[in-house]
């Protein structure tokens, strides 16, 4: 065999190949036991490359060399060496690696997504677990606007986790009930204020309307708290009205928006936040996420979905679920999210994590524990259903905050404190320790 059929096969050793040409993706599979995944791997290779299931004359040597992806590794789990009588039954499960040559997209989601996950994601248990970006393929994205760093920057808040409150109800109130809870939260020392994924712009509760009555109550709220509120005003809709909302809320006045990310498509996120006329962070909400990771053996893994293609998008904020709350999330699943949002990738900046999913002020220890100083809290009914109400209810989470900084317990806190008192009187944490990153 000579080099050129060599380098035309979908095969190749890790070191076989440039790593800054190829997006590598981790599969886990499983298959009947029948069935040969070893074999199978390189025809799905084939599969999302150059070929089809069976050869055609365009598919030269010289076509395969420079676009064929390449099976790096198939792995059993476990690592059988030799027959056992079990083999022959039920399924196999594997670890598959398998690069794509980064040329074959370019510096773009949709057709990445396409390529890595597209037909074979109706073949059975194919799972994407894992994406290794090369940096001349991540070069090609801007990332977050602001990130950790610009939001803290806004906002004048340096180190401390911020707070968010979610407005609730969720949908079917009018902007002056609005105004109300956006006021009394922001009063309490919630730093960013959203609207709730289902309410976007609603002919009961447009858009504009709430930016004016908002920002001109943030204002009242600065002057006399000397502290800033970013309202995330949720612009999700069809396109081109996305961009629409958008820059008209901004044009309003609006300091930041949101959008349900998955629900409008990550390419619509990057647009929003390489668009110069929306120069504002961008929170992006987690709707629609679990249909695309929460199953064991389908789509991909959470931490690409909520984690590493968000903040490849331009997202400044991503709202995720917590395991201390109402989700049912896997701590070390969790974790991963953050990481993929806040460790180095290359030149893109970190987007701040925003746990969310029924979190208390009881909680807060947990959450700084588990992630940091560089986390929004998110909270709805733990601050509008504080017995005291929502100004309260935010101050209570500002005190378990403030406590938590400076290595003080919540009970101790809570003994200077009648707002956090009340609020863990109402929640009590039913939850251990942290589960520490």
């Amino acid at each position: 065999m000579d080099d050129l059929e060599l380098l035309s096969q979908p095969v190749a050793l890790p070191e076989g190949i440039d790593p800054d040409e190829y997006v590598i993706a981790t599969y886990l599979v499983s298959f009947p036991a029948m069935v040969s995944v070893p074999k199978l791997a390189p025809a799905l290779a084939i599969e999302q490359s150059t070929g089809t299931w069976v050869p055609v004359p365009g598919e030269t040597p010289e076509v395969r060399v420079k676009h064929i992806a390449k099976v790096l590794g198939v792995y059993e789990v476990p690592d059988v060496e030799f027959p056992e009588p079990s083999i022959a039954e039920g399924n196999r499960d594997y670890v598959v690696q398998v690069a794509f040559p980064e040329v074959n997209f370019g510096a773009q989601i949709p057709m990445l997504l396409t390529t890595v996950v597209g037909n074979i994601s109706m073949g059975g248990r194919v799972k994407v677990i894992d994406l290794r970006l090369p940096k001349r393929y991540v070069a090609g994205f801007k990332g977050p606007r602001f990130g950790i760093s610009g939001v803290r920057e806004l906002l004048g808040v340096p180190e401390r986790p911020l707070l968010n409150n979610m407005i609730k109800p969720c949908t079917g109130y009018t902007p002056e009930v609005g105004a109300d809870l956006f006021y009394k939260a922001a009063l309490g020392g919630c730093d960013i204020v959203k609207d709730d994924e289902l309410l976007a712009d609603a002919p009961f509760n447009p858009i504009l309307e709430r930016v004016d009555r908002y920002m001109k109550l943030e204002k009242e709220v600065y002057n006399e708290t000397g502290e800033r509120t970013l309202y995330t005003v949720n612009v999700t809709d069809s396109v081109p009205k996305v961009f629409e909302n958008a820059r008209r809320a901004v044009a309003a006045g609006a300091n930041a928006i949101m959008v349900n990310y998955l629900a409008v498509g990550l390419p619509v996120l990057q647009a929003l936040a390489e668009d110069d006329e929306v120069n504002v962070p961008i929170l992006a909400h987690m709707d629609v996420a679990g249909a695309m990771y929460m199953s064991p053996w389908h789509g991909l893994s959470s931490h690409l979905v909520l984690g590493k293609l968000p903040r490849l998008a331009g997202a400044d904020v991503v709202v995720f679920p917590a395991p201390y709350g109402k989700a049912p999330v896997l701590p070390e699943k969790f974790l991963n999210v953050a990481r993929n949002m806040t460790l180095p990738m290359y030149e893109l900046r970190r987007t701040f994590p925003m746990a969310s999913g029924g979190i208390t002020p009881s909680m807060v220890p947990k959450v700084v524990e588990d992630l940091g100083h560089d986390v929004v809290i998110g909270s709805g009914g733990g601050i509008h259903a504080h017995p005291q109400g929502p100004v309260a209810g935010a101050r209570a989470f500002r005190q378990a905050i403030d406590a938590t900084m400076q290595g003080i317990s919540l009970d101790v806190a809570a003994k200077e404190h009648p707002e956090l008192a009340k609020a863990l009187e109402r929640w009590v944490d039913p939850f251990g320790k942290g589960i520490g990153i």
